[in-house]
């Protein structure tokens, strides 16, 4: 069978992360959506998404397919009745479709005419940005049962000290030494080839995922993801780190989604609790105006390849967009649109041949090629995003 993960109607509101990619794409847990939906159907997927994502990420469709809403998150029963879908069948969660079969034949989806089935058990979904670091820690979880089921960890250094042993899982070619280690808080993962150097101290849940770094000294609550080829220093709790981004110093990260290729300059701080303990809004895309979150505990959501100079203060529910470089003394405001230059005194717009030409240098760095299809991507989430920026 074909499985096609398709964006659904959640994409707009996981803005400014789906701007540079599927919502399959989306990191959270240990795996991305994608990779956790991979591991769960054992066989690769292809996407549908917007237009000018779609050469980057393009869709191969067959004969027969399956449909997946990658907004949901795959379970073991989940994934029992997709695998199991004939014809004219759709699985719902109330008025949510998950999944549904199709023809390369068919000229339309009709669920009107569809068998509906409806599925009873609790499917975790991510419909909103501040979902993504909300149910972080039963994602790690998850994806640490399904990632470390029937096989033995590499051993724990005895420099460390460790509390749940039994919860720790270490890849091959992963380092640490004299750090402090509590998974009786939550499953403690770390990735191929990833770094915990001394003095770090960790609470589980918590996912260091390949080639990532923790820096000396760092204080860690879960639920927190540290994505690939990410380094983290200072004091971090419940966040999510896509990959390829750096908080390599001191100061505060919580509540927080950064994306991929950001850098946070030493001693960024994020607020994400309100003075007055009231609810924390959201910038949304969609309505123009500030979304109520339902949370009292919400901190800083970043765009990727954005970037904050030294001793940068993020107030509490800060949305940056995608490619926005932030300096300066003082509290930026609470929504800063993508390819904004500048900081609390104003902002001027980041013209996308400088912003090209750093994105090319940051990731030569990693050995990454920024290519063409990059470009043609950031270029239309510059013109996509023209109309919230003032100059």
């Amino acid at each position: 069978m074909n499985y096609i993960l398709f964006d659904g109607p959640s994409r707009n509101n996981l803005l400014p992360f789906t701007f540079t990619r599927p919502v399959a794409d989306i990191r959270v847990g240990i795996l991305t959506i994608r990779e956790k939906w991979e591991h769960h159907l054992g066989s690769t997927t292809t996407t549908i998404t917007e237009e000018y994502l779609s050469e980057k990420y393009p869709m191969v469709e067959l004969d027969e397919n399956v449909m997946i809403n990658a907004s949901f998150l795959p379970n073991a029963k989940l994934v029992s009745i997709i695998k199991g879908l004939k014809e004219n069948q759709a699985v719902f969660s109330g008025e949510d479709v998950i999944a549904f079969y199709t023809k390369d034949s068919q000229e339309e989806v009709n669920f009107e005419t569809y068998d509906a089935i409806e599925c009873n058990e609790t499917v975790s979904k991510i419909e909103h940005t501040w979902d993504i670091f909300a149910i972080n820690g039963e994602a790690i979880q998850a994806d640490f049962d399904l990632l470390t089921q029937d096989r033995i960890s590499q051993p724990i250094s005895s420099t460390c000290n460790v509390l749940g042993a039994e919860h720790i899982f270490i890849e091959e070619g992963a380092k640490l030494e004299f750090a402090t280690l509590n998974a009786n808080t939550g499953p403690i993962y770390i990735g191929k080839d990833a770094e915990v150097m001394e003095g770090s101290i960790i609470r589980g849940p918590f996912a260091l995922c390949e080639h990532a770094t923790v820096k000396l000294g760092a204080k860690i609550y879960g639920p927190t993801t540290v994505g690939p080829h990410s380094k983290v220093g200072g004091e971090v709790n419940n966040s999510v780190i896509f990959g390829y981004s750096n908080k390599g110093h001191d100061g505060f990260l919580g509540n927080s989604v950064i994306g991929e290729w950001c850098n946070l300059g030493a001693d960024t701080n994020n607020s994400n609790l309100k003075n007055n303990y009231a609810e924390v809004r959201l910038w949304d895309y969609q309505t123009e105006g500030f979304a109520r979150t339902g949370l009292q505990f919400c901190g800083l959501m970043m765009g990727d390849h954005s970037k904050c100079g030294i001793n940068t203060m993020f107030n509490t529910g800060t949305v940056v967009g995608v490619s926005a470089n932030i300096f300066g003394s003082g509290f930026p405001r609470n929504f800063i649109p993508s390819f904004s230059w500048g900081g609390n005194s104003g902002f001027t717009t980041y013209l996308t041949n400088k912003a090209f030409e750093v994105a090319e240098v940051v990731m030569k760095r990693r050995d990454i090629e920024f290519t063409e299809v990059d470009k043609t991507i950031l270029e239309h989430v510059f013109e996509e995003t023209k109309k919230w920026r003032k100059s």
